[in-house]
């Protein structure tokens, strides 16, 4: 592991990130630590990475030459993305990942399958429209009643729900075939999964609410 911590950590990709964006994300998850590229955003927000990983392809020579050497990590391999070395590189409670949604959609989709496929720290991936994760099998989300609420299956999955507008009980959600997007709520949600492979996805306004439910009560 290149990063240990019990304290919540901001994982910043090279996507569509502002300053903003990442200082507020800092006062959630304050160890901070870069993707590659992500280490430009985090210096145009005025922080500096605790870490940063990635095989550097993208990282700019003129950034590079601003971070500390003993805070590169350099991995090589090219079969993962620079989100996934990150991931499985950093133990924590915790993970809120800028960066990696809303630019690139292949890039985009390569994360969401990372965060499916990949064991490691619960990762919430922060847009500007929406936050997204993969849901445990358990999961007991704190929302307000006609909230937006969207499922999507990355592997064959059933499931039960309830504060759904449209209950998921019966539905054998598939890759290519039903999914659960644009789906509402009644007010608090709790669902129950047989097995990985679906992607809850809020608005990013209910990113406290995606939090706790990763979070356990003190």
């Amino acid at each position: 592991m290149i990063i240990q911590t019990n304290n919540h950590v901001t994982l910043v990709g090279g996507g569509e990130v502002t300053p903003a964006q990442l200082t507020e994300s800092l006062t959630l998850a304050p160890v901070l630590v870069a993707a590659d590229g992500g280490a430009g955003a985090a210096l145009k927000a005025g922080a500096m990475p605790q870490a940063v990983i990635g095989d550097f392809d993208s990282l700019q020579p003129e950034i590079r030459d601003l971070i500390p050497p003993d805070r590169l990590h350099h991995v090589a391999e090219q079969e993962s993305t620079d989100f996934d070395k990150a991931l499985r590189s950093i133990s924590a409670p915790l993970i809120l990942g800028h960066g990696f949604l809303g630019q690139r959609v292949d890039h985009e989709l390569a994360a969401l399958n990372t965060l499916i496929t990949k064991p490691g720290p619960p990762c919430i991936l922060v847009g500007r429209r929406d936050v997204i994760f993969a849901a445990p099998p358990r999961v007991a989300l704190d929302l307000p009643p006609h909230t937006r609420f969207s499922l999507f299956p990355l592997a064959a999955v059933t499931g039960r729900s309830t504060g759904l507008h449209w209950p998921i009980d019966g539905i054998s959600f598939i890759p290519g075939g039903p999914i659960g997007t644009s789906n509402r709520t009644t007010g608090a949600v709790m669902l129950d999964f047989d097995q990985p492979g679906m992607l809850v996805i809020l608005p990013q306004d209910q990113l406290p609410a995606a939090i706790a439910a990763h979070v356990p009560a003190k």
